[in-house]
C-alpha cells in the first residue's frame, strides 16, 4: 500500500487517488510547432529519480496536487500537509 499526502486530506491510499503524470510546464499552443507539442505530450523523462508528479484526490477533496516521489523507492520528499505546510521526508 502506497500512503500518498494530500496536502488536504492528510495521508491517503493511492486507491483513494488517481495518479496523472508527470509534471511539467505545457507550452503556448499559438507558438508551439506540432513536433514540440507531441514531444510535450507522448515524451516522458521516467527516470529512475526524483520527479514531480501530479495527483488528483478522488475521494476525498477533489483536487489536483503536485508532489515530489522517488519513482524507484516510492518515498516523498518535503510532503505538503494538511493546512499549506511542509513536512520533511514521509
Amino acid at each position: 500500500m502506497l500512503l500518498v499526502p494530500c496536502p488536504n486530506c492528510g495521508p491517503r491510499n493511492s486507491s483513494d487517488l488517481r495518479y496523472v503524470g508527470e509534471s511539467h510546464k505545457r507550452p503556448d499552443p499559438a507558438t508551439t510547432t506540432p513536433e514540440e507539442w507531441r514531444t510535450y505530450l507522448y515524451m516522458h523523462k521516467n527516470p529512475a529519480d526524483w520527479m514531480m508528479e501530479t495527483w488528483y484526490c478522488s475521494s476525498g477533496c477533489r483536487r489536483f496536487f503536485t508532489i515530489e516521489r522517488h519513482t524507484a523507492t516510492s518515498e516523498f520528499r518535503n510532503p505538503p500537509l494538511p493546512g499549506g505546510k511542509r513536512g520533511g521526508r514521509a
